[in-house]
């Protein structure tokens, strides 16, 4: 993945067996939880390119949300606030060598980012 892919999406579900059965059947997908994700069950996508997570809902995630690669979240962060953008959620460790960020753009979409590598739900 380059700057500005994007590279994952999670969507919420309010039941998680529903919601696995419902997407690997419908589309295809590999759905299973890597270890140390239990509870995080990843989908992969027939094209082995497109990929997310299905997460539980809650008020604060309603909506499916897109995760877009980028080279430094730091620097992404702070050129989106000189545009208008506000962080929802500061830079968090999801492994030893990759990072999440999420943000609202000036029109209040929600748009995470993500920042290195990892092998977690490809296959």
């Amino acid at each position: 993945m380059a700057h500005g892919d994007i590279t994952h999406i999670d969507i919420p579900v309010s039941d998680m067996e529903r919601a696995k059965a419902f997407y690997s059947t419908l589309f295809g997908w590999q759905i299973s939880a890597p270890p140390g994700f239990e509870g995080y069950p990843m989908w992969q996508a027939p094209n082995t390119i497109s990929g997310g997570g299905l997460a539980p809902r809650s008020e604060d995630f309603a909506q499916p949300r897109s995760y877009v690669e980028v080279d430094s979240i730091d620097d992404t962060l702070a050129l989106a606030k000189e545009h208008g953008a506000t962080v929802v959620m500061e830079k968090s460790e999801i492994t030893e060598t990759s990072w999440w960020a999420v943000m609202t753009d000036p029109d209040g979409n929600v748009i995470g980012l993500y920042e290195g590598t990892t092998d977690v739900g490809e296959g």
